[in-house]
């Protein structure tokens, strides 16, 4: 009797339950793997193609491009590697997200913009410190000395270029901004 009262405890304590084996069983059978990123991807081209309106409206055409983007990127385990390196990680900030926002609703008054832009601020270096551990090790930034890594090196190698896309998009950017104040100057009458 109490070796199946043993055996009845370690078997929920291990697998799970019927939901962990229902997982695992999908798993098996590649669903996380295949079918889930395909059905995003397709989802996806699908609805770029039909909002853009880039083949008419010809739905037979957008659909079998959109089959032939999802299969072609299923064709190498790149997109599944991604898929499961980002969707846990992101799962965890959107839980630290709901977690702040809950904690900060009881201070702070979300209707003002200053507010707003400061949490998207914060969500905004949380997603890319999110996105930065999740590649960590996929492409060699894995060494918590970030001074003594491959990536400090290829971006010690690539600064001089770096800079000057940085500057340039800045000052693309900066230029429709600024150029729209008229510094305290009249206007000149007609």
């Amino acid at each position: 009797m109490v070796i199946g009262v043993i055996n009845l405890v370690s078997y929920g304590i291990s697998s799970g339950g019927a939901v962990g084996n229902l997982l695992y069983q999908l798993e098996t059978m590649g669903v996380f793997e295949y079918v889930l990123p395909f059905l995003m991807i397709f989802a996806l081209v699908y609805a770029i193609l039909n909002k853009a309106k880039f083949l008419g409206n010809n739905n037979a055409v957008n659909v079998v491009l959109s089959l032939a983007v999802g299969l072609m990127a299923l064709q190498f385990k790149y997109v599944s590697y991604f898929f499961s390196e980002i969707f846990p990680r992101l799962g965890v900030l959107l839980s630290i997200l709901l977690v702040l926002v809950i904690l900060m609703s009881l201070f702070v008054d979300f209707t003002g913009s200053a507010a707003r832009i400061g949490f998207g601020l914060f969500a905004g270096i949380a997603g890319i410190i999110i996105i930065f551990q999740s590649f960590s090790d996929s492409f060699g930034w894995g060494s918590l000395d970030l001074l003594n890594s491959p990536f400090w090196w290829g971006l010690t190698d690539n600064l001089p270029a770096i800079l000057v896309v940085v500057l340039v998009f800045g000052g693309i950017i900066a230029i429709p901004i600024l150029g729209n104040k008229n510094n305290g100057i009249p206007q000149a009458r007609p």
